[in-house]
């Protein structure tokens, strides 16, 4: 039943990526643009209207039409997306919670391409989990002035991500595809973020690298070394095509959070405190 589960769930995803990236005639692609505007409750006040997009998947993956300022000072780090804050906290025991009783294992999340030494890093550090639903902004940023030394693309599963799911599949995270980003702030300090699969997402595109590609069939985890890719805070990272899920980890000692968990929060706004 799981692998059929499995197998259902990549084909829906595959098959309603062929439908998104379908350029319709004009007329009939603001109907469907707008058709989905209207069910998803998504606010286009910052974006282009709907007659902008030729597919569905450019409105998905709509860009900002002024740049969203920055909270906080040098010092902070940013909401890297649009999202809902599912669960956020400390790590302990190598154990994080997806949401309120249920917990995934960090390592697990992390893969077998990153080093042990890197991952004891992690023991006593802090995590946030960001949903993005379909109605979000699907871009996400940097958090912080930083660099990338090292992806890591793992396939699996493409499980929903939202709340009722959650409650469902313990350790969820860990069964859906992903790919981690290993980073570094200026100071040195290391920080992961975990792009998580999800029904219906199509792809998680990375504008440092086009060479990642997701959701394509084949089960060998990959790992891709950089030269210390420098990146801003603020600076575009990717896009979603649909919602899914980030997950950032933080190594002890790192930052002090200032958000809550069950709570919205907007690319640009202020995460926490470099300690």
């Amino acid at each position: 039943m799981q692998r059929y589960t499995t197998f259902k769930t990549s084909c829906l995803s595959r098959i309603f990526g062929i439908f998104a990236n379908k350029k319709f005639a004009l007329s009939l692609q603001i109907c469907v643009n707008r058709a989905y505007v209207k069910l998803m409750k998504v606010d286009l006040g910052e974006f282009e209207e709907v007659s902008h997009y030729p597919t569905l998947n450019k409105l998905f993956t709509r860009s900002l039409k002024i740049p969203r300022a920055l909270e906080g000072t040098g010092k902070s780090f940013i909401s890297p997306c649009d999202s809902f804050i599912s669960a956020c906290g400390d790590i302990k025991e190598d154990l994080a919670l997806q949401i309120k009783g249920f917990t995934y294992d960090v390592r697990g999340l992390l893969g077998d391409f990153i080093a042990k030494k890197e991952k004891d890093r992690l023991d006593g550090g802090s995590f946030i989990n960001f949903y993005l639903s379909p109605k979000d902004y699907h871009r996400y940023h940097s958090p912080v002035d930083m660099y990338i030394r090292k992806a890591v693309h793992i396939p699996g599963k493409l499980y929903p991500v939202n709340l009722k799911w959650l409650k469902k599949i313990q350790g969820l995270f860990i069964e859906n595809e992903r790919v981690v980003l290993e980073c570094y702030t200026m100071e040195g300090k290391l920080f992961y973020m975990v792009f998580v699969g999800a029904l219906n997402v199509g792809k998680m595109a990375f504008v440092f690298d086009k060479k990642i590609q997701t959701n394509a069939k084949g089960d060998i985890q990959q790992c891709y070394m950089y030269d210390n890719i420098k990146l801003h805070k603020g600076e575009e990272l990717g896009h979603f095509e649909m919602g899914s899920t980030i997950v950032m980890l933080f190594e002890k000692e790192s930052i002090e959070l200032q958000v809550k968990e069950i709570s919205s929060i907007r690319f640009g706004m202020n995460l926490g405190m470099k300690v």
